[in-house]
């Protein structure tokens, strides 16, 4: 133990002193709470090796903090007790190429003793991947990244007008080519940030609402791939700003239009072989992959208390907008909630599933943490998948949707949370401390949005992601 001490100490100086070189004075230490927020301690270049070793001081409140800075409480947290460590993660320290001068690493709980901080999203995340491999389960994980982008408010680049008028800085139309070329500097400038990051973009284009975009990114293990989206948010956000733009990533900018999903796409391996194209298996799926997937769908109106963490997240969750809000799966199939993605035969990417109800006022760490731990549920009850489902369930009938065995997800933040509370996999997962903080935020974004209206709600969280 002594040894491999030894060596990460040397390692962190050893990082220390290349970020010095490379002119970067400030490393910025992110967590994520149970509200979605990034938050941060930074520390100098040069106390990066203190930081890997002791750990960098924060209060335990962060985890009952909720999205506009309100502090609640749950039974084991909450108030001015109390300290825990930030460990940065060595192996994910990051250049930033749009923040000259800083680095970035996300960072893992302890407490003083030295002991996992029961409440630490990244750690859960971990533990449910190593559930997984314990299994013989290999998972990769990539999101989906939406986003919004405006001009800044003339001399205020932080003003938060509720009132004020956005000002999109590209007018053509959903999908078109058009808003490329009117923001080919900005786009360019956020895939080359991404990649000089070690981010692998899939693709980049424009979405469905005013101002907005969305690029997908490589998979990879699961810690990782939670760690990349956080990463490429707060690159765009950087990016934005040094071209006199904002990005929102909140689940609705503007009520009553198109908001901003992150949607979660997996794929299941065993032994290096992919259990999504099993020859002679129906829908390709191996009884393991069938069974998971069939976790992961009974579990959607508890995980939608992760996935969709905000009173927002209920504004952009309507039919008929490939948001996939009702509990069902199809195959190739945008208005599922679930979809399974086939791809050609020879398609490096295809062979995987899709979670479309998920936004990025999600706790990425949460969102794969708990993702895992549903589809290992379904593999131990050996879960089956229903028939999948074709077309827009929206359009069928109440009658019809009943004999096909389709019912509505949640459709406020209060009932998800009901359904998260009563999950047993999920509280058995999460465990008491982690799975009453969240619960402690959800209540108390639910009390804080309770009289309000829709467009209040949209204005009040449009910029906190």
């Amino acid at each position: 133990m002594g040894s491999r001490a030894a060596e990460q100490r040397q390692e962190a100086r050893q990082l220390a002193a290349r970020l010095s070189a490379e002119g970067v004075r400030n490393v910025a230490l992110t967590w994520v709470d149970n509200a979605g927020i990034a938050r941060v301690k930074t520390v100098p270049a040069e106390r990066l090796a203190a930081a890997a070793e002791r750990g960098v001081g924060m209060s335990p409140v962060f985890d009952v903090f909720t999205s506009d800075d309100a502090i609640t409480a749950s039974d084991h947290l909450g108030g001015p007790d109390g300290d825990l460590r930030l460990f940065p993660d060595l192996e994910r320290v990051t250049t930033l190429a749009a923040q000259p001068g800083w680095a970035w690493a996300p960072a893992d709980r302890y407490d003083q003793l030295g002991l996992p901080h029961p409440a630490c999203q990244r750690q859960f995340a971990r533990r449910m991947t190593e559930r997984a491999a314990a299994a013989g389960l290999e998972l990769r994980m990539g999101f989906e990244t939406e986003w919004v982008v405006t001009r800044a408010p003339a001399g205020h680049p932080a003003a938060t007008g509720a009132d004020e008028p956005l000002d999109y800085p590209c007018t053509g139309p959903a999908y078109g080519m058009t808003r490329v070329v009117e923001l080919s500097d900005y786009l360019r400038d956020v895939t080359e940030a991404l990649s000089v990051q070690g981010i692998d973009v899939l693709q980049l284009h424009p979405e469905y609402a005013p101002g907005q975009f969305e690029v997908t990114t490589a998979p990879g293990d699961p810690v990782r791939a939670a760690d990349d989206v956080v990463l490429v948010r707060e690159t765009i956000r950087a990016v934005s700003v040094r071209h006199g733009l904002r990005a929102s990533f909140a689940p609705s900018v503007v009520a009553g239009q198109v908001g901003n999903g992150c949607h979660l796409h997996l794929s299941l391996y065993r032994d290096g072989t992919s259990l999504h194209r099993t020859p002679d298996a129906q829908w390709g799926l191996a009884p393991d992959a069938s069974a998971f997937l069939g976790g992961i769908l009974g579990a959607l109106p508890a995980l939608l208390a992760l996935g969709c963490p905000s009173p927002a997240s209920y504004l952009r969750l309507q039919p008929s907008h490939w948001a996939g809000v009702y509990q069902c799966w199809g195959v190739e199939n945008r208005e599922a909630a679930l979809r399974l993605i086939t791809g050609a035969p020879d398609d490096p990417d295809g062979g995987h599933a899709e979670v479309k109800t998920f936004d990025a006022a999600a706790n990425p760490y949460l969102a794969v943490g708990a993702v895992i731990a549903a589809g290992l549920h379904g593999i131990e009850s050996a879960t089956r998948l229903p028939e999948p489902q074709t077309g827009d369930p929206g359009v069928l009938g109440v009658r019809e949707r009943a004999r096909r065995g389709i019912v509505r997800l949640p459709a406020t933040l209060t009932e998800a949370a009901d359904r998260l509370e009563k999950s047993a996999p999920l509280y058995e997962a999460m465990g008491e401390v982690l799975h009453g903080a969240v619960l402690a935020v959800r209540r108390a974004e639910e009390a804080h949005f309770a009289e309000s209206e829709d467009d209040a709600i949209a204005a009040a969280t449009r910029w906190r992601w």
